[in-house]
């Protein structure tokens, strides 16, 4: 069982950044993708697969935040960033922190969460 703990929510203005942490404990030799998913608060919004990163460096984005949102990795920490810049009203979602042992494109193979860490931006 892996632990995934996020830090780094908050709240900005369109335009701002952010940038989120994952840190992964518990056992972590099966894991070789984090990803981190997002979900608005609307009633009925699903879960949305924004970006992963390969133990490898490997690293795949939803067409919605490239050019603009970063996924990094200290593996020696057992820490996942993502940098969020240029951040828009749309972007406003809860952020989760996931883990998954392949595929790491792949958003259906995530099945350890995190709790979660609040992202809003103002216009």
């Amino acid at each position: 069982q892996v632990q995934l703990k996020e830090s780094g929510g908050g709240s900005v203005q369109a335009g701002g950044s952010l940038r989120l942490s994952c840190v992964a404990s518990g056992y972590t030799d099966n894991v070789n993708c984090m990803g981190w998913f997002r979900q608005s608060r609307v009633p009925g919004a699903g879960r949305e697969g924004v970006a992963s990163i390969h133990t490898g460096g490997a690293t795949h984005y939803a067409d919605s935040v490239k050019g603009r949102f970063t996924i990094s990795q200290d593996n020696a920490k057992n820490t996942v960033y993502l940098q969020m810049n240029s951040l828009k009203p749309e972007d406003t979602s809860v952020y989760y922190c996931a883990a998954a042992p392949y595929l790491c494109g792949d958003w259906h193979e995530y099945n350890q969460w995190g709790q979660g860490t609040q992202v809003t931006v103002s216009s």
